[in-house]
């Protein structure tokens, strides 16, 4: 299942929800889907993400990390926070709500 992160202007990221739901709990939200961020909410959730992200990067590889050499975290999580990012600036809400569509 694909989850699609929108803003009130009309950017949207879409990614798989394995790959979401972490994202969104590190926001410092309850990792509900469908959900949302007030503009008032979003420069704490994106300082809150970036911590968590630096966080896991500091942290020792286990051997199960070594088997799965998937993408990195900061890489997938990059079109989310520059849309967390622009949401700031322009002062817009973010939703994020589950999608049929393709990515």
């Amino acid at each position: 299942m694909l989850v699609k992160f929108t803003n009130t202007a009309g950017m949207s990221v879409s990614m798989y929800e394995k790959d979401a739901k972490p994202l969104i709990i590190n926001m410092g939200t309850s990792g509900t889907v469908p959900s949302a961020l007030r503009p008032e909410d979003l420069p704490q959730a994106l300082a809150s993400l970036q911590a968590a992200l630096k966080a896991q990067e500091a942290a020792p590889a286990s051997n199960d990390d070594e088997e799965d050499k998937g993408v990195n975290p900061n890489a997938r999580a990059y079109p989310l926070i520059e849309l967390l990012k622009q949401s700031i600036k322009d002062n817009k809400a973010v939703m994020w709500e589950y999608s049929d569509g393709v990515l």
